[in-house]
C-alpha cells in the first residue's frame, strides 16, 4: 500500500483510529503493537504524565478538527456565494 493510498485512507475515516486500520505510513497496527507502544509510553513518561498528555492529545485533537470544520464551511460558503451571483439579465451560455 502506497503512502498517498494510505493517508487517504486515513483521511476517509476522519482520523480515528480503530484497530488494524491504516495510519499513515504506519501500517495496520494491531493489539500488540498498541500494548508496546502504551508500554514504551509508560516507561518513558511515567504513570503521572500519561494522563496528562493524553488529556493533552485530546485537546489538541479537538481543536484540530474544529478547525477542520470551520475552514470546510468557509469553502462551502464561498461556492455558495460564487453560485448566488450571476450577473443579472444575462442568459447562461451553452457550450
Amino acid at each position: 500500500m502506497s503512502l498517498v493510498s494510505s493517508l487517504a485512507t486515513t483521511a476517509k475515516s476522519h482520523y480515528s483510529i480503530r484497530m488494524n486500520t491504516p495510519v499513515a505510513f504506519l501500517g495496520s497496527l494491531g493489539t500488540q503493537e498498541m500494548v508496546l507502544i502504551m508500554l514504551i509510553l509508560l516507561l518513558l513518561f511515567g504513570a503521572k504524565k500519561l494522563p496528562q498528555l493524553a488529556r493533552g492529545m485530546g485537546k489538541s485533537m479537538g481543536e484540530f478538527k474544529k478547525a477542520r470544520e470551520e475552514f470546510e464551511d468557509e469553502i462551502r460558503k464561498g461556492a455558495d456565494d460564487l453560485d448566488i451571483k450571476d450577473a443579472p439579465g444575462k442568459e447562461p451560455r451553452d457550450s
